[in-house]
């Protein structure tokens, strides 16, 4: 019984080509649409955790528990290549494990000061990370063994400084000792995180744990993972490993609440104008089978008529309404995944002064796309709902009819 339903909504289908034709474009143009302004909002906010963790907290960081109520030097702990092991052998998920030395400090030169970020690196394993290398807009990167620095883009224009110029850097190192140095920079970086982009002072990690009178110590290790969502039971394992260093674990939701509030905040932007997305395509769809419905009265009239139930005839429509949905929606996926895919590799650049204003945001002037799966079937689901919401109209409509004035429809 189900399978002549199924083969008389397919052959209704395809009796008015032009009619059905019309029906799945609409539900094609509404995925399509709402996956492409899903895809932009989440393409955003991605970039923006993806450029924290990779340049600043990494997926799971460890530190001393002193350190996150007092974040200072005094508060640095000892991490040597026996600790690396260890790390690696707490979780075999762990794909890097990049000890950071951090504090601020005054950097000048012989006409002004300014008031620096100074982080002290492994350049191979931050590349490895985050492919800092490049981002070098002037120069080179230095070498684990040089006396040199890389100076972030705005700290530069502000200092006047340029490649081959030297940085002092003054300040206190461990436990009140001072630490000064003078150093040549090799590189000028633009960073992606503004904030750093303007205050930022990249060290050889040795060198900066000498100057600090901090030798084999870290203020933080980020640990690298190949998904992110292992941080919280990678972030467990290396908790029980160095719980008896005095050292806690800390997943990159943990360390920026803030940020994870801000677009918690923009997601009810993008939500509302998702709402207002769906209402458009639902009352397209219904004007769409709103005129289906009136121009098929006299048929319903005279099937009735013959004897046709009016359940059968209701589980036919919704068998074609079903078949229409699908049609569409899977269309719509696939289209959206074609031009996610070429917007991928044609990015949309910003120009002028909206350009400069998202510049000044701290984000890159492009239109980033989110490639998420769940964000196709996602607003596929919804669009189907949508759809079988509206067959409550037809439903209805046959349900009530009254043969004898649809056979003079």
């Amino acid at each position: 019984m189900m399978l002549m339903y199924l083969k008389l909504a397919w052959r209704n289908l395809w009796r008015n080509r032009k009619r059905t034709l019309i029906t799945v474009s609409a539900i094609v143009f509404a995925v399509v649409v709402a996956v492409f302004m899903q895809s932009i909002n989440r393409g955003s906010h991605e970039q923006m955790i993806d450029n924290m963790v990779r340049f600043h907290t990494g997926y799971v960081q460890l530190q001393d528990y002193r350190f996150e109520d007092e974040p200072s030097l005094d508060n640095s702990f000892p991490f040597t290549e026996e600790h690396i092991a260890r790390a690696f052998e707490a979780d075999e998920r762990i794909t890097q494990v990049i000890p950071r030395i951090e504090t601020f400090m005054l950097a000048g030169n012989d006409h002004s000061t300014r008031g620096a970020f100074v982080l002290g690196i492994d350049p191979e394993k931050e590349h490895d990370f985050n492919e800092i290398r490049d981002h070098i807009v002037d120069g080179r990167f230095f070498e684990a063994d040089e006396q040199s620095a890389v100076v972030s883009e705005g700290l530069a224009n502000r200092l006047q400084l340029s490649v081959g110029d030297e940085i002092v850097l003054l300040g206190q190192g461990r436990f009140g000792m001072s630490a000064s140095g003078l150093y040549k920079i090799k590189g000028i970086m633009k960073h992606p995180l503004l904030d750093l982009n303007n205050q930022l002072v990249y060290l050889p990690l040795q060198e900066a744990q000498y100057m600090l009178s901090a030798d084999e110590h870290a203020t933080a290790v980020l640990i690298g993972l190949g998904n992110e969502r292992h941080s919280s039971p990678v972030a467990e394992n290396l908790q029980s490993v160095f719980s008896d260093d005095e050292l806690i674990t800390k997943t990159w939701p943990e360390l920026m609440p803030e940020l994870l509030q801000l677009l918690e905040f923009d997601l009810i932007g993008a939500y509302f104008m998702a709402g207002v997305l769906y209402i458009v395509i639902g009352f397209g769809f219904f004007g769409t089978i709103l005129t289906m419905t009136l121009e098929r009265m006299r048929e319903f009239g005279v099937l009735l008529s013959v004897g046709m139930k009016r359940t059968r005839l209701a589980a036919v429509l919704l068998i074609e309404t079903v078949l229409i949905s699908l049609m569409g929606v899977l269309s719509g996926m696939g289209m959206a995944w074609l031009l996610l895919y070429y917007f991928h590799l044609n990015p949309i650049e910003l120009t002028g002064d909206l350009a400069e204003t998202v510049i000044e945001m701290g984000w890159e002037p492009v239109f980033p796309m989110s490639f998420a799966a769940d964000q196709f079937y996602q607003q596929g689901i919804i669009v189907f709902v949508i759809a079988m919401l509206v067959y409550l109209f037809p439903l209805i409509k046959v349900m009530r009819l009254n043969i004898l004035d649809a056979a003079r429809s």
